[in-house]
């Protein structure tokens, strides 16, 4: 696959892309090819950072710092809530924008909250957690958070690689974290999808957007419903299907709108034929 000549026609200053041909866990590794031109650079990730916070979370939950049922938001918010952009709790400045678990309300400020929350129960800065519980377990090594828990890492097309194989078929973290971030949670709620509109449902798990039948979408018309992942601002995407059982990842350095609603489609569609096992 020659990833550089998909991105070439973009109109972007730089792109890089990675494709993970999923393997199974018995299997030695996955096989991933990533961008020959700028596989080094540092991207912003910008709301791709939210599946890395989410999954932070979900483990220290695992390990009992938090519990899903913790209140934490508004009056009747839980922490699952806001992972799921459920609490109703604004995007930035944290107004009640509905009552909890009424709809899907995309929040940064949701995800601040409850990264401020298990900063709280650890007693040590997220970013602490971040690393120790993520970042380098994965072999994340060139990523760093510089900023908001919901949108502030950087980092290369490798590490952001090595995330989409982790959601893939998980090594290092539990699978039952792992899958948190992709079972529907609150399925039945519709919202907007930030760029894309309104959907009923919207469906989201507890850090990952879920595609199912939403349309117009990011993911091309050919990948599953069951494909999950996150789109950021800043111009990139990790999505996972697990029927085709490939993943693909990408960052730019201009940031997301028409351009992109137009090529990425097209990048997904061309990953799914490249990859079929059909």
């Amino acid at each position: 696959m020659d990833l550089d000549a998909w991105t070439s026609t973009w109109p972007v200053d730089a792109a890089a892309v990675g494709v993970i041909d999923v393997q199974p866990r018995s299997a030695p590794g996955h096989a991933v090819t990533v961008s020959a031109a700028h596989r080094d650079r540092v991207f912003e990730w910008a709301s791709i950072t939210k599946v890395v916070t989410a999954l932070t979370v979900l483990d220290a939950a695992a390990d009992g710092v938090v519990d899903l049922g913790d209140p934490v938001g508004p009056p009747g918010s839980s922490l699952a809530h806001l992972l799921a952009h459920a609490s109703g709790v604004g995007s930035t400045g944290g107004e009640q924008l509905s009552p909890v678990g009424a709809r899907r309300t995309y929040s940064n400020r949701g995800y601040e909250l409850a990264a401020g929350h298990l900063e709280a129960a650890a007693g040590r800065a997220f970013d602490d957690e971040l690393r120790e519980r993520i970042l380098d377990p994965l072999g994340m090594q060139a990523t760093r958070l510089a900023g908001s828990p919901a949108h502030g890492l950087r980092g290369p097309i490798e590490d952001l690689a090595r995330l989409a194989a982790e959601l893939a078929a998980p090594r290092v973290l539990q699978p039952e974290i792992v899958a948190m971030t992709s079972t529907p949670a609150f399925p039945t709620l519709a919202g907007v999808l930030p760029g894309y509109g309104r959907h009923d449902p919207n469906l989201w798990g507890l850090g990952c957007e879920i595609r199912g039948t939403k349309q117009p979408h990011w993911t091309a018309a050919g990948n599953s419903p069951q494909t999950f992942g996150h789109f950021g601002q800043a111009g990139g995407f990790v999505w996972v299907d697990p029927v085709a059982q490939v993943a693909c990842v990408c960052l730019s350095a201009t940031r997301f709108g028409p351009w992109a609603v137009t090529a990425w489609p097209v990048l997904s569609a061309a990953v799914l034929a490249a990859t079929s096992r059909r």
